[in-house]
């Protein structure tokens, strides 16, 4: 008998009833007025923009934010079912919501979400020929002799999963799991909105 212990798990949903084309001219007009975020951007040698360090009040400023974090909420809280997280009194809150624009040639090195409990990203404009997600097995560092995986191998077996999102598509991972977006090799930019759920009591 062989079982799969330990499992990774990836959650993927889709946003309802959100204006794909007011999403993307929300992301471009934040973008284009925070000073703050171009120029966190450019002191960091950071690809394209994203509001991560400038700005915390996305759902305040645009309603359609907001109509977005109501459904994420939905999605994490079947997430974390799926997951059987024993919350106790507490419960998972939103911690951070924050637009990405990746140009063309624009990479996000691989990294995880420390402090947080559940990440993930929904994307808004995905140009033909742009970057996948990739996912990385936590245990990658742990394989030092460790024969390579077919090219054929299940996906479970792997140790290296891309994802390749379709707009409005809702992903989420625990946020320990490494991951990254390789090169955008479209010659338009990649839209995405990522953000962090944390356990509070």
């Amino acid at each position: 008998m062989i079982k799969s212990l330990f499992a990774t798990r990836l959650y993927q949903g889709r946003l309802t009833g959100i204006d794909a084309d007011e999403l993307e001219a929300s992301c471009y007009s934040i973008a284009e007025d925070d000073e703050a975020g171009q120029e966190w951007c450019e002191a960091e040698g950071y690809p394209g923009y994203t509001s991560y360090a400038s700005l915390t009040d996305l759902p305040w400023r645009f309603p359609i934010f907001a109509d977005i974090v109501k459904q994420l909420d939905k999605h994490v809280a079947a997430f974390a079912d799926d997951l059987e997280f024993d919350l106790g009194g507490g419960k998972l809150v939103l911690e951070d919501l924050w637009i990405n624009i990746l140009p063309e040639g624009g990479i996000h090195t691989a990294h995880i979400h420390p402090h947080s409990v559940i990440s993930g990203t929904t994307y808004v404009k995905l140009p033909e020929g742009t970057s996948a997600i990739k996912y990385e097995d936590p245990r990658l560092q742990m394989m030092m002799a460790a024969p390579p995986k077919k090219k054929d191998a299940r996906e479970e077996n792997r140790q290296f999963v891309y994802v390749k999102p379709e707009v409005g598509d809702v992903l989420l991972w625990e946020s320990w799991l490494r991951h990254e977006v390789p090169m955008n090799m479209a010659e338009d930019e990649r839209i995405s909105v990522s953000f962090n759920y944390k356990w509070v009591d």
